[in-house]
């Protein structure tokens, strides 16, 4: 662990935090990502890859379907025979490469092709224009492992299923798996624990038992990349927030930055933009994208938000100065924001600038149900919303002074996000 200021922050924690996020988005997918890095995990060791390579194919477990931005995308790809997989296997290529991280670089390309076919052996290569590219071997066992989860039927016992499990798996060896891998896991299956371990509620435990994901130090400069990183899968889920939380992490960091913050301060507030919206992911896009108001249950679903971001930053040790300023962002001064109903001095400075920079950001982007509006003009409501005691005066006052300046890293910080999103938005589908 490295010291960031006064937090200390483990890779392995933020990873397993946010992989377990990414399951939010429906009940059915609950830990499903974790139960496929555990069960590739066995594959590989029992195939007899390297220990290296056990851990990165661990890794690109944990995030494999981290291009699957949708309801539906999400839900297709717990049917077996899943439909077009690789628009999101591309997805989360090109979100993880060449983004100055190498840990998630090297996850890339087995991330991009795991669900890639056998085919015989046709399939370990990938067919370009620039030649033939020899698939890695993860990218075979998390397919492989990605299949055998989505076919245990979580509400029995899981080693009843065994034998009908293996049954369908062998049947497409050499077609849809490497049959190598096949064997492997049918020696695998006769043991009680794999299906044991599989199945477990305890995954927490099995995980940490695993010591597989990397317990690598992270200083300020990659905690920045790997939460930008993490807020365009939180943002690109609808297009009318592709944009949102870089918008936000630019204008809270000047905001702070104003009033006086250090720069470590200023650069754990940039992190806290990217990912005050987190939660999110655990708002249907059916709600985010409603081309109308939303009704009262579905306005409650989305109150959650804030609640699910603060569960989900809590589980990161070290993490509690960049929960507090963003999960916080629905609270308002007089104390009728949501979801803990805070008010006066129960919220930091941190959490103050952090509504400010929401409001004023979300006023100026296009939503289902309305335009977005000029930066003057949002200006004007954010004054007034100080005015009635819902968002701080002087944090308000400052970003009317520096308004200009204010509007300009905004505006510069949200082009360069759509110009990213635009990358990744030939591969919706």
């Amino acid at each position: 662990m490295t010291l960031i200021g006064n937090i200390r922050v483990k890779l392995s924690d933020l990873i397993f935090s946010f992989s377990r996020a990414l399951d939010f988005v429906n009940p059915a997918m609950t830990n499903h990502h974790m139960r496929v890095a555990i069960i590739a995990s066995e594959i590989a060791k029992e195939f007899g890859v390297s220990r290296q390579e056990i851990v990165d194919i661990f890794l690109a477990s944990t995030l494999h379907d981290i291009g699957a931005f949708s309801l539906k995308d999400r839900l297709t790809t717990l049917e077996f025979e899943v439909k077009n997989p690789q628009l999101h296997a591309e997805r989360g290529y090109v979100l993880l490469k060449d983004k100055g991280l190498n840990i998630f670089s090297d996850i890339a390309r087995i991330i991009r092709y795991h669900h890639t076919p056998w085919e015989g052996g046709r399939g370990s290569y990938f067919l370009s224009n620039a030649g033939d590219e020899k698939i890695p071997a993860g990218s075979h066992i998390i397919h492989l492992a990605d299949r055998i989860e989505v076919l245990i039927d979580k509400q029995r016992d899981a080693l009843s299923q065994s034998k009908r499990i293996v049954e369908v798996i062998k049947a497409r060896s050499n077609k849809a798996f490497m049959p190598e891998l096949v064997s492997a896991f049918e020696s695998l299956s006769a043991k009680e624990y794999f299906w044991f371990d599989a199945a477990s509620p305890e995954i927490d435990q099995i995980v940490s038992d695993r010591s597989l994901l990397p317990e690598v130090d992270l200083d300020i400069d990659s905690l920045l990349k790997i939460s930008g990183l993490f807020s365009h899968i939180i943002d690109y889920r609808s297009p009318f927030t592709a944009v949102h939380s870089a918008g936000v992490s630019a204008v809270a960091t000047l905001l702070a930055q104003m009033i006086g913050f250090s720069d470590i301060e200023c650069k754990l507030m940039s992190v806290a933009g990217y990912l005050h919206d987190i939660g999110k992911l655990a708002v249907p896009a059916e709600i985010l994208e409603k081309p109308a108001k939303l009704s009262v249950e579905e306005f409650n679903v989305m109150k959650s938000h804030v609640y699910h971001s603060y569960r989900i930053l809590k589980t990161v040790a070290g993490f509690d100065i960049i929960n507090l300023w963003a999960s916080f962002h629905h609270e308002r001064i007089d104390g009728n924001g949501y979801p803990f109903h805070l008010s006066g001095g129960e919220l930091s400075i941190g959490s103050r600038v952090m509504a400010v920079a929401d409001v004023l950001t979300a006023l100026t982007e296009d939503r289902p149900y309305r335009k977005g509006i000029s930066g003057e003009d949002a200006l004007k409501i954010i004054e007034d919303m100080a005015k009635n005691n819902n968002l701080d005066q002087s944090i308000v006052g400052i970003a009317g002074i520096y308004f200009r300046h204010l509007n300009d890293i905004r505006i510069n910080a949200q082009s360069k996000a759509a110009a990213e999103y635009m990358a990744v938005k030939q591969f919706m589908g």
